[in-house]
């Protein structure tokens, strides 16, 4: 197909070695804002080790799967959770670079590119909102309510995702209409994942740790 995509819709070697290139790339670029943000008080150095440590967290939950479907999407061990914590840690900019250098690496793990649309809405756009967890990182709740509101955005990229797929000829449920088969296909996995990720975040002893990390974050 190219240089940087085989037939079947992979990576070829150059192609690993242009994505790696490129997420340092924006490794660098990330440093670079958090150095002039200065968000929360915390230093730059800081702030790229918990995005680090989130992204890697995200990346391996995201391999542990409740279930999976046939046709795409699967159940995961709470990786939209670490997706959406450097938003709620240091506020949407980051947490939306965060979130595209995340989708970056859901393609490493497991390419598949056949046009420009399914690949921005499967990886770029689908990890990059949830950085809207950011806009509500200092209000009561911000946790719950900044996760359930990136949870909706991801489930709203992934019908558009899904979208893209019928039209590229994949098979649909018999007697469904493209939008709300997406619409229902892609709410079930996802809306599995957040009822449990809802009831862990709600035990006290996971919420109060994910607090005091937040505070050792942004200290």
């Amino acid at each position: 197909m190219s240089m940087f995509i085989n037939a079947e819709g992979g990576l070829t070697g150059a192609g690993y070695t242009a994505a790696v290139a490129l997420i340092l790339l924006l490794l660098i670029c990330v440093f670079a804002v958090l150095k002039g943000h200065g968000e929360h008080g915390a230093s730059a150095a800081k702030q790229l080790t918990f995005c680090s440590m989130c992204i890697a967290l995200a990346a391996v939950t995201s391999m542990i799967k409740v279930f999976e479907f046939t046709y795409g999407g699967s159940v995961t061990l709470c990786s939209m959770l670490f997706a959406m914590l450097p938003a709620w840690f240091y506020g949407p900019s980051t947490g939306i670079l965060c979130g595209l250098i995340y989708g970056l690496i859901q393609f490493l793990l497991g390419p598949y590119f056949l046009t420009v649309p399914q690949f921005l809405f499967d990886y770029i756009f689908a990890f990059m909102i949830m950085g809207v967890a950011g806009f509500f990182s200092r209000m009561k709740n911000g946790l719950l309510i900044g996760y359930l509101v990136a949870a909706f955005g991801r489930w709203l990229m992934a019908t558009i995702a899904g979208l893209v797929w019928v039209a590229l000829g994949s098979v649909i449920w018999e007697g469904w209409y493209p939008v709300p088969y997406s619409m229902v296909y892609n709410i079930i996995y996802i809306g599995a994942e957040v009822i449990i990720t809802v009831i862990i975040i709600s035990i006290p002893a996971v919420n109060s740790a994910l607090k005091r990390i937040k505070r050792e974050a942004t200290a």
